[in-house]
């Protein structure tokens, strides 16, 4: 079993006070603990931004890599050792500017990962600049004014879901029970699970407030949604401004890329038998 103390680590947190992350990180360390697996089987990957610091704050393997790259590093380890829970960490800017294509080609691949994607609608780190999910019309210190931001917001939900996500939820950061159930279930399931964690910048969004997001989400399991119409799922994403739906809104079993590249026989590449002969003869032929 795994408890707080064991998932608690030596760095020092460096968040703004009421930031919306310290939910998210609470979250995820209820739902390390709630699984109940060894800390080992676990492998946190990361971009850059505020949602970049998730792996230095918990007591987990962790990778922190490039801007927008969190998802093919965490295909690659997924692929190689499919024994692994691999999970990403990425924010709005991360994930749908630099990283989209990223995102749709994980989605499509169906590769067994959970991304949990940080939406604040804003860069926060970088100190302001509007993102690709901040709302048209807003003002910030990037935007025209007085027309604000000059473009449509990006659906990460449409997104995930057209893309060939096999499980697409939303959760809120300040519900931390509908959260953490969001992503055991994510990481439970088998394939590409995208959760979409509203949560509030208090210092460079003055929008998406606390109260903004308390006073309007509320959970698809109140209205009997059924996660097996893809249809109606796509249909709910596009529901925002005073009613915020949050909770799953797809799933599907579908087979992984892994299973699709290994059979039984074969193994993954951390079981695989390596025949040296065959190392010899490759490099015999890239000799001069």
């Amino acid at each position: 079993m795994v408890n707080r103390d064991d998932l608690e680590a030596p760095q020092e947190i460096q968040w703004c006070p009421g930031c919306g992350n310290f939910g998210i990180l609470r979250a995820l360390k209820d739902t390390i603990m709630e699984i109940g697996e060894p800390r080992h089987n676990y492998f946190i990957v990361s971009g850059i931004g505020q949602s970049g610091k998730v792996p230095h704050f918990i007591n987990l393997n962790g990778f922190h890599t490039l801007h927008g790259r969190p998802i093919p590093i965490a295909t690659a380890a997924a692929v190689a050792n499919p024994g692994l829970k691999v999970i990403v960490h990425a924010g709005d800017g991360d994930t749908f500017g630099e990283g989209l294509g990223h995102m749709l080609h994980g989605a499509r691949r169906n590769v067994n990962i959970a991304c949990f994607i940080h939406n604040n609608g804003i860069y926060g780190l970088t100190k302001g600049q509007y993102s690709p999910t901040t709302p048209h019309g807003q003002i910030t210190k990037t935007s025209p004014k007085p027309v604000g931001v000059p473009m449509q917001a990006v659906n990460p939900i449409g997104q995930a879901i057209i893309g060939g996500a096999t499980f697409v939820a939303r959760g809120f950061s300040g519900d931390m029970e509908q959260l953490t159930g969001l992503m055991v279930k994510a990481i439970k399931h088998k394939g590409f699970a995208f959760v979409e964690i509203m949560q509030p910048c208090v210092v460079f969004n003055k929008v998406w407030t606390w109260d903004f997001f308390k006073e309007r989400t509320y959970s698809l399991d109140d209205e009997n949604h059924d996660s097996s119409d893809k249809v109606a799922a796509l249909e709910k994403s596009f529901e925002w401004g005073e009613k915020i739906p949050t909770g799953l809104f797809y799933k599907e079993s579908r087979v992984t890329l892994e299973h699709e590249l290994y059979t039984p026989r074969e193994g993954s590449l951390v079981t695989h038998e390596t025949d040296r002969s065959d190392l010899q003869q490759l490099i015999d032929e890239l000799s001069l």
